[in-house]
């Protein structure tokens, strides 16, 4: 057995090697309409195989023509790139959030990524956000703050605005929201650059600041070399003392190791510098609990609510606010675990899950491709106990194969469970599982809801396991739940998220005065009462 799984990691190992030589020219070659008429039947009839809810938003008749007229219309040889292009319009008729398709981008060696590695881009380090149809910087990890705050015009040669506008068409929110997309392309827009323009090693960004334009370039910075300390002047690095360098090092050991115990209940992220789970006690005299969560699963959260609610309850907290925004979602056990805190009465949190096979999880890991060789054997190795799971929690009623989940079950409140006020804050890109738990908290009418539109659906969407298909000739992936995720609470008309009971958008002069206008709302709302 030894003998034969080192073998089968040493073919996996050279296959990878000249595997990437291969991918990129196949990419970077024109296809045939035959090879990609061949790749537009591979789509539609994966979707109709496993998609549960297809023809949710969108008639079967209207897709099937959707779908026969992007083959008459591909009447010659196409790249990749394009053919993406013609298919995504396609695919964002389903108007479902976890599907989507994803052009091929060129791949490095071992070799290469490890050089890479070593010249971080200074692009990579800005968020962006999309406020009053302006593209803006929204922070920057790295050392050029004096940008934050300023438009972006364009970069290199192309408008901003085109650029939105481009890729806002790429992707879809679920059914007929809008809020979604304006959030999720500014919070994604390096990668869409970077899918749309490929490897660069400097990018030219016009930044507007009041009445003054100007240029600023970003590079890949090589370790040791000095950074753009602002956007006017280049700043000599300070030269340290070798007391100073070992003091330097110390610091940052023991930053990291901080880091990293807190990590295991609040779930650090290190690209953006910042914990996923968040307590503070807030107001003019701390009286108000504030809990600010940006994504579901990462860290050990059990520890973490089982002890934020018990702070909460010995501090004899009455209001509770409870930050969804710009959280797009993550763990479903996590959600139902902390939602037995916010609860005051028996619940039933979601549904089974409709399906349309009965090894989903099963199907969803071995889809996934590039995993590494370790990773592979694991897969393989684990792969009969998969299967014993799935088919162990899949039930059959009505001629319709569900997914049991834990969450189906009734469920009491946890203990130190809270029952004050509940105020929670979302935006467009409160979605899929933030969007569930905002769901079942406005359907019980156990909160009050301060902000914009949630860009999840009200009535549930199709995630959970996610399955991969590399299209054969193009090499665009093609990836979709396979799961339909739903609470037990239905909302018409159809198609729209958790809408608030205050709206309240954010502007770019909110954002220049440090001002929260939803956390302030919430906050001058509990002190008026």
């Amino acid at each position: 057995m030894n003998k034969t799984l080192f073998y089968f990691l040493l073919v996996l190992l050279v296959a990878s090697c000249t595997s990437v030589k291969k991918y990129n020219a196949q990419i970077s070659s024109l296809h045939s309409a035959e090879e990609l008429h061949h790749d537009v039947d591979k789509v539609h009839e994966q979707l109709q195989r496993w998609h549960p809810r297809l023809y949710q938003y969108v008639p079967k008749k209207e897709l099937d023509k959707k779908f026969n007229a992007l083959k008459t219309s591909i009447n010659g040889p196409m790249g990749s790139k394009e053919f993406h292009e013609r298919l995504v319009s396609v695919i964002n008729e389903v108007r479902q959030g976890h599907l989507n398709i994803r052009p091929p981008t060129y791949r490095f060696t071992k070799k290469q990524q490890k050089e890479l590695l070593k010249r971080p881009f200074e692009f990579y380090d800005i968020d962006f956000e999309l406020l009053e149809d302006k593209l803006w910087v929204k922070d920057n990890q790295g050392n050029d703050s004096l940008i934050v705050g300023h438009e972006v015009l364009a970069f290199d040669k192309d408008l901003a605005a085109k650029l939105l506008d481009k890729y806002k068409r790429l992707f879809s929110s679920d059914g007929f929201n809008t809020t979604y997309q304006n959030r999720f392309v500014a919070q994604n827009f390096s990668n869409f650059y970077y899918v749309d323009k490929g490897f660069k090693d400097s990018l030219t960004l016009l930044l507007k600041k009041n009445d003054s334009i100007y240029f600023r370039t970003l590079r890949r910075i090589a370790k040791g070399q000095p950074e753009v300390k602002d956007t006017m002047t280049l700043q000599k690095p300070a030269v340290l003392s070798k007391t100073e360098k070992i003091a330097i090092k110390q610091k940052e050991k023991h930053l990291r190791k901080t880091r990293k115990r807190a990590g295991r209940k609040r779930g650090y992220v290190p690209p953006r510098n910042y914990y996923l789970r968040n307590l503070d006690f807030i107001g003019n005299d701390s009286s108000v609990a504030y809990l600010k969560i940006r994504g579901f699963g990462h860290g050990n959260y059990n520890k973490f609510y089982k002890e934020a609610f018990a702070k909460i309850d010995s501090a004899g907290i009455e209001n509770l606010i409870l930050d969804l925004r710009d959280n797009g979602g993550g763990s479903l056990d996590e959600i139902e675990k902390l939602y037995g805190y916010l609860s005051t009465t028996p619940f039933r949190f979601m549904n089974d899950a409709e399906t349309k096979t009965r090894i989903p999880m099963t199907k969803a890991i071995f889809s996934q491709k590039r995993i590494g060789i370790f990773n592979e054997a694991l897969r393989i190795l684990g792969g009969p106990g998969m299967m014993v799971y799935d088919m162990l929690n899949i039930r059959k009623k009505d001629g319709k194969l569900y997914r049991k989940f834990s969450g189906s079950k009734i469920k009491s409140p946890r203990k130190n469970n809270f029952k004050g006020k509940i105020y929670v804050l979302i935006n467009g890109y409160s979605f899929s599982a933030a969007s569930m738990l905002a769901t079942n908290l406005q359907a019980n009418k156990r909160a009050f809801f301060v902000g914009e539109e949630t860009g999840g659906s009200y009535n549930g969407t199709v995630a959970g396991q996610t399955k991969y298909i590399e299209l054969p000739n193009s090499r665009v992936l093609l990836y979709f739940g396979l799961l339909q995720i739903e609470t037990p609470h239905k909302t018409e008309p159809d198609g729209y998220g958790v809408k608030p009971d205050v709206e309240i958008i954010p502007t770019q002069k909110d954002r220049l005065q440090k001002r929260d206008p939803e956390l302030e709302w919430v906050l001058g709302d509990i002190y008026k009462k």
